[in-house]
């Protein structure tokens, strides 16, 4: 634990001393789980979201976007469930006065045990050394079935206490498992109480007049109230979806773990309407579909897996989350879900207004059904960042700090280095700038010796830098360093754009889908 504790600090001091990621209202001593996205964060951020949107809209012709307001009629938070059973479970310590979310302590004391299960397989990898199988040893192992059988119960046990809203069955549980609380260390607890989750707000000029309204906690229910009206301005025809980038707002009582958990988010998501009856065949294409878009990024196919749901939402008939390794674990990035036609017939019932599709196929009206996908883009970003931030041990014995994010989402694509700042050579600097910064992020760096200026670019994440000396004035080449081999080539300048094109374009990468 210890070491994962540490790997994370290092990627949150490194976020902030890189600029990409800063406490919000810093000089005011900041505000409690809401975040800024810094210089290089917000370059990293949009290039996230033209990546999914690329892969979602413009790569789909039966899928376009829209970008519905935060606020809405408060109708809509009624019929979506959200007025009546948008909680998470709470539970204080009576020593430390400190409240938790009931499910993720619970989830906390597996994620220990899944710790213990790395601990045997790291072990037994050792022993084995090539001629470990890590599949059979997970499989036939005794001490690893039985950590993986009382994480299984345990979890099945509080998903069913919580679907059927037996909160004092999670409280027992919490007893049962011995769990302290991690400021005190005492097991003095109160019992387990639902909290409502939705931020009010009020719009109006007067208090007398005022309405009440809700920060949205989610983005899909501006798709769902705008189902009819994209369907019939698109010419749309089932199956087809509707995607959306937007903010949503949560009153989250344990938000920790940095950019992970906050009160203030932004989500991507995509709701794809289909007739009723392939939602299966739909849900099970979307989860391939989507396992690619990440992988496709070359994260490493060991830091994803699969997780379905055994507590499945009311409106759901499945439900998929794709959980990442980050530092603190496996956990959830992102959600595929089945959720039949609960959103559209409880905004038809509310709204008094018809919600359905004609299928001239079958010759049939029917309120479709909806498969989503739903991404956290913080998240996302957390989980780029996390993965590619590294230490090297070098040849020479020296370590560098890396930040190996994907090329084609790193906040800027070459940095131009004059060797001196002398004999012109910034100059012809400038100019490789003024021609490439029309289709790259590029930046000018000229201070300090070259190698350092190296490293500085190595712990930005830029995957190129590009030196311009003497030899330079004479032949028109550059030296070009590819960020993760550190392997310097001589170039024409004339050829930069199309080597750096090859390494960062979106079309290059999201072939690979």
């Amino acid at each position: 634990m210890a070491n994962q504790e540490d790997k994370f600090k290092k990627v949150i001091s490194h976020a902030k001393e890189y600029g990409y990621v800063f406490q919000s209202s810093e000089i005011y001593d900041g505000l409690s789980a809401v975040y800024d996205y810094a210089q290089n964060g917000a370059e990293l951020k949009n290039n996230i979201k033209q990546y999914w949107w690329k892969a979602m809209v413009q790569l789909h012709d039966n899928i376009v976007g829209i970008d519905s307001a935060i606020f809405m009629h408060p109708t809509v938070w009624k019929a979506s469930g959200h007025v009546d059973a948008f909680n998470d479970p709470l539970i204080d310590n009576k020593d430390s006065k400190k409240r938790y979310r009931a499910d993720v302590l619970i989830e906390d004391y597996c994620a220990k045990l899944e710790n213990k299960i790395d601990k045997e397989i790291n072990k037994a990898a050792k022993r084995f050394g090539d001629a470990f199988n890590k599949e059979e040893f997970v499989t036939t192992n005794a001490r690893v079935l039985g950590y993986q059988e009382k994480i299984d119960t345990i979890l099945s046990r509080m998903g069913k206490s919580l679907e059927n809203e037996d909160l004092a069955d999670v409280k027992s549980l919490i007893e049962e498992l011995d769990i302290v609380c991690p400021v005190s260390g005492s097991k003095n607890w109160t019992d387990v109480k639902q909290f409502n989750l939705m931020f009010g707000t009020k719009l109006g000029a007067s208090a007398d007049s005022a309405m009440d309204l809700y920060l949205r906690p989610e983005t899909a229910q501006g798709i769902f109230v705008n189902f009819l009206n994209v369907q019939k301005t698109g010419r749309m025809k089932i199956p087809f979806g509707i995607a959306q980038i937007g903010k949503a707002f949560r009153n989250e009582i344990v938000a920790r773990q940095f950019i992970f958990r906050q009160r203030e988010f932004e989500q991507m998501e995509m709701q794809f309407f289909v007739r009723p009856g392939t939602q299966k065949e739909w849900y099970e294409a979307w989860k391939q579909n989507r396992i690619k878009w990440h992988l496709s990024l070359g994260m490493g196919e060991d830091n994803y897996r699969f997780h379905d749901h055994d507590k499945l939402a009311h409106y759901a008939d499945a439900a998929a989350d794709i959980e990442f390794k980050f530092p603190f674990g496996f956990k959830e990035l992102e959600g595929i879900h089945s959720r039949t036609d609960f959103d559209l017939s409880s905004h038809e019932k509310h709204s008094g207004k018809k919600l359905q599709y004609f299928d001239h196929e079958i010759n049939e009206s029917y309120v479709p059904y909806v498969v989503e996908t739903s991404i956290g883009l913080d998240r996302m970003f957390l989980a780029v960042f996390s993965n590619s931030l590294v230490e090297e041990e070098l040849e020479n014995g020296s370590t560098r700090t890396v930040l190996k994010l994907p090329a084609v989402l790193a906040p800027t694509k070459a940095a131009i280095l004059p060797l001196v700042k002398k004999d012109g050579l910034p100059d012809v600097a400038k100019e490789i700038i003024e021609d490439l910064k029309w289709d790259f992020k590029v930046i000018y760096d000229e201070k300090d010796a070259v190698g350092r200026r190296y490293r500085r670019q190595d712990a930005n994440g830029t995957p190129f830098c590009i030196t311009v000396d003497h030899q330079t004035l004479e032949d028109k080449t550059v030296t070009i360093r590819h960020r993760d081999t550190m392997e310097q080539k001589r170039v024409a300048i004339a050829d930069l754009k199309s080597i750096i094109n090859a390494e960062v374009s979106m079309k290059e990468w999201l072939k690979k889908i």
